[in-house]
């Protein structure tokens, strides 16, 4: 059997590709407004646009990376990726909104194609089922502690948090830098052995794109058109179902996500405490990794995913009823959903990898996945917030705070729990053996 690239190798490109993802989506709308002064429509529409259109490319993302070199592709879109974010944090004075357009065009081009690349290169570089879910941790944990530190520096950086954002943007570059080195470096090593073993072929140039791809025991990528490519995709039962349970999880966590702020601000009147809460939650979830790992190799993927989602439905079962000052309650919250974070990050998309790998396709899976992915953050703000407002709820205010317990608590629960229903059902046909 070949053997396997050290996962914490592999895993570490993931740390500065999270680490950029939080101010992106997070800080940058309030970023903008305050410090280059859109109003909230147009800045709203930009958003919505440019992640819509993000989210509609990553298909075609993924299958570009099953015709090219998924390492190549990777080395490529990291440049873009770069320059994008730095210049996103640093608008100038005058026509910010064509900058916002600009600048989210060029870090959301590279952000997803290294993206979509690198959870298919993952997917070639692990041989069974129990390979890549140690992989795909590997890059989640390492996800998680870009979240974190992502969230804690702007603080550290500047004594307000528009300075403190903009500088955070400089740390990307050489944080990128590193850890790509040390990725393709140490991933180079294996490669030969485990995903480029064709006789007479240069090693090196097989692994930088030059020649014809070859993938997991010199089996050659799809090499389909789009359209018939993702047809293939969705032809096949299983990974529908899979992205049928995907949207319903997905959902009952992008609406809490979206509504955290709020939640924190308005009804337990903690806003201080904010970061500390969300740093509690992803610091969790990537203490669990392991564990979920370890439990998925004992019982499978399918009943350690479905043990997650029932934690999270108990955890939140009582948060509908906190109010003011119910800091402790809540931070328990957090640390019991944030343990469910994990098995939510690393098993759904091992499950993933493996058909794609069985398909000869993973790019044009994960670049579905990742569609879906954006999609659901991008209805949840698109949904949740209109509904806020029908139901009387005015941020900064007491006014509807009932409705905002209602969609951060109540709803994500019916979500979760049809998504729990769902994996229960099909779950002969999601969980892969070889």
């Amino acid at each position: 059997m070949a053997a396997l690239p050290n996962p914490l190798a592999y895993g570490l490109l993931g740390l500065p590709l999270a680490f950029a993802a939080l101010p992106i989506y997070v800080h940058v709308p309030r970023f903008y407004a305050e410090v280059a002064g859109l109003e909230l429509a147009l800045l709203g529409a930009i958003l919505l646009g440019a992640r819509l259109l993000d989210a509609g490319i990553d298909p075609w993302l993924g299958w570009l990376a099953d015709r090219v070199k998924r390492p190549a592709m990777v080395a490529v879109a990291l440049l873009p990726f770069a320059l994008g974010f730095v210049a996103l944090l640093h608008p100038p004075q005058t026509h910010a909104a064509l900058w916002l357009l600009g600048s989210l065009a060029l870090t959301y081009l590279g952000f997803s194609a290294a993206s979509v690349a690198y959870q298919a290169w993952g997917a070639d570089l692990g041989t069974t089922p129990a390979q890549r879910t140690r992989l795909t941790a590997a890059r989640e944990g390492f996800g998680l502690v870009g979240v974190v530190l992502a969230a804690a520096l702007p603080g550290l950086l500047a004594t307000d948090l528009a300075t403190g954002i903009a500088r955070l943007a400089w740390i990307l570059p050489p944080l990128l830098l590193v850890a790509a080195i040390i990725t393709f470096a140490e991933t180079r090593r294996a490669a030969p052995s485990v995903s480029w073993p064709l006789e007479g072929r240069n090693e090196r140039s097989e692994f930088f794109g030059v020649g014809p791809e070859v993938g997991v025991g010199g089996t050659a990528p799809r090499r389909e058109p789009l359209w018939p490519s993702l047809r293939k995709v969705f032809a096949e039962q299983a990974f529908r179902r899979l992205l049928g349970v995907f949207v319903a999880n997905g959902i009952a966590a992008a609406l809490p996500a979206t509504l955290f702020l709020f939640f924190v601000a308005d009804v337990l009147r903690a806003e201080a405490y904010s970061g500390a809460l969300l740093a509690l939650y992803f610091i969790a979830g990537a203490a669990s990794l392991p564990l979920w790992v370890a439990l998925s190799a004992r019982h499978g993927r399918v009943v350690a995913w479905l043990a997650a989602m029932l934690l999270a439905i108990a955890a939140f079962a009582g948060a509908s009823q906190l109010g003011a000052g119910d800091l402790v309650g809540f931070a328990a919250i957090c640390l019991a959903s944030g343990l469910a974070l994990g098995a939510d990050l690393a098993l759904p998309a091992a499950i993933a990898a493996d058909l794609g790998e069985r398909q000869g396709q993973p790019g044009a899976y994960f670049g579905v996945w990742n569609f879906v992915a954006k999609l659901n953050l991008a209805l949840a703000a698109g949904l949740a917030l209109p509904l806020l407002a029908l139901l009387g709820y005015a941020p900064g205010t007491q006014d509807g705070l009932p409705a905002l317990s209602f969609a951060y608590a109540l709803l994500p629960l019916l979500f979760k729990t049809l998504a729990a229903a769902l994996l229960w059902r099909w779950r002969h046909s999601l969980e892969i053996d070889r």
